[in-house]
């Protein structure tokens, strides 16, 4: 009878050791899995822009997922040190803070605090040069393009932002990081940007192209704010620091 008993427990005993490895090891991925999920609900929630109801637009197609770690921006045209920059050497730079409304032609404005390398200091970093005259953007695909004024990037506003409200920008809004033009209607302020030209001359882009204005200047009228629920009020014209009452 002692025999049994200890051929028993001798079975019990391979039983625990061998189920008891694979029990564990499943706990701790389905406890891994359990803390990915939480983090990318939290991630979902934490994307203000999203929160507010920001409008999403990609005249160009949503470019879906990209890679923040790996992104590259290359800087080339008229400047004396042409380069690229990759986004740890972007977050290396000095940054910026600047509280900004970015105002679509479409009538939506949305204000926060945005975040990243101010132009000034990138255009210094390249060696520009006293022919440059325009600051060309292209988005990823380099599908769109836009231009702007050498002197309103070196406005104190005028961003490579990253951030918004203290958050990464997502794919929706223009992220890993964009432009971030306060002084000129949105499509100044192209997305996911790839690659800046510094420009001798003038060259209409995507939208300027579709018969937008190639000044974008901020016109007078109603506006929805985006801050507000989307409520309609009225902009004064130029840079939207404010409403009218």
């Amino acid at each position: 009878m002692r025999y049994i008993y200890a051929a028993a427990l001798l079975v019990l005993l391979c039983l625990v050791f061998l189920v008891l490895p694979r029990y564990c090891s499943a706990a701790q991925t389905f406890e891994a899995a359990n803390a990915e999920d939480s983090l990318k609900t939290k991630d979902k929630k934490m994307h203000k822009l999203a929160e507010l109801k920001t409008p999403i637009f990609w005249a160009e197609g949503h470019p879906g997922a990209l890679n923040r770690e790996k992104w590259t921006i290359e800087i080339s045209g008229s400047c004396s040190k042409p380069r690229s920059f990759s986004w740890n050497e972007l977050n290396e730079l000095a940054q910026s803070e600047v509280q900004g409304r970015l105002t679509s032609v479409t009538r939506w404005s949305v204000g926060g605090l945005w975040k990243g390398v101010a132009l000034s200091v990138l255009l210094k970093e390249v060696g520009i040069k006293p022919s440059c005259k325009f600051v060309r953007f292209w988005s990823v695909g380099e599908v769109y393009d836009t231009s702007i004024p050498v002197e309103i990037a070196l406005k104190e506003k005028s961003l490579l932002a990253h951030s918004f409200d203290g958050e990464y920008l997502t794919e929706d809004y223009g992220g890993p990081v964009r432009a971030f033009i306060p002084y000129l209607w949105g499509y100044k302020s192209a997305k996911s940007v790839v690659k800046i030209e510094l420009m001798d001359y003038y060259v209409p882009g995507f939208w300027e192209q579709r018969g937008y204005t190639d000044s974008a200047e901020i016109e007078p009228g109603m506006c929805r704010d985006i801050n507000d629920g989307g409520k309609i009020k009225e902009i004064p014209g130029g840079e939207v620091t404010g409403f009218k009452e």
